[in-house]
């Protein structure tokens, strides 16, 4: 994944130390309730769609503007679902990075989804029960996009 200038800017004055970063995630549905997914190059693994709000960005404009990046589909963020912070990621090269996510789950107004970027292998719109192998959290995300629950966040009890 190509790290964002504004990172990089930072990155040359605290070299690899701990960044807390915003991150967002778009759970994408179209009229047939089908979940928009990307294959990752990075990982090769299937997931939901993410990145990082540039400087100044809203968090849901940030999810919309990643779905049309990275799948050619047009969107509209219509709610938060889940609010979690991760674990602490040490990148190959040594930076060190921790997201708090925000997932929106998100309706397809237009486009036609394709990879439109180098940071997916293969997108595709999946029924809920044929989703192919997916992580615990990319699950946990659609599992609450897909209802009508109130938006999801850890408890200290649930630690």
């Amino acid at each position: 994944m190509p790290t964002p200038e504004f990172i990089r800017t930072i990155r040359a004055s605290v070299g690899h130390q701990l960044l807390v970063l915003p991150g967002v995630s778009a759970i994408v549905f179209d009229d047939a309730g089908r979940v928009l997914l990307g294959r990752r190059a990075d990982t090769g693994k299937w997931a939901v769609l993410a990145g990082i709000p540039e400087p100044g960005e809203q968090p849901a404009e940030a999810a919309v503007r990643e779905v049309y990046e990275e799948t050619g589909v047009e969107c509209v963020a219509e709610r938060v679902v889940l609010v979690k912070t991760l674990k602490p990621v040490t990148y190959p090269n040594g930076d060190q990075c921790q997201f708090t996510d925000i997932s929106f789950r998100c309706r397809a107004t237009g486009g036609h989804a394709r990879v439109n970027d180098d940071e997916s292998l293969e997108v595709g719109w999946f029924e809920l029960d044929a989703l192919p192998p997916l992580g615990n959290f990319c699950l946990l995300r659609i599992k609450q996009a897909s209802t009508d629950a109130p938006t999801w966040f850890e408890t200290m009890t649930e630690r």
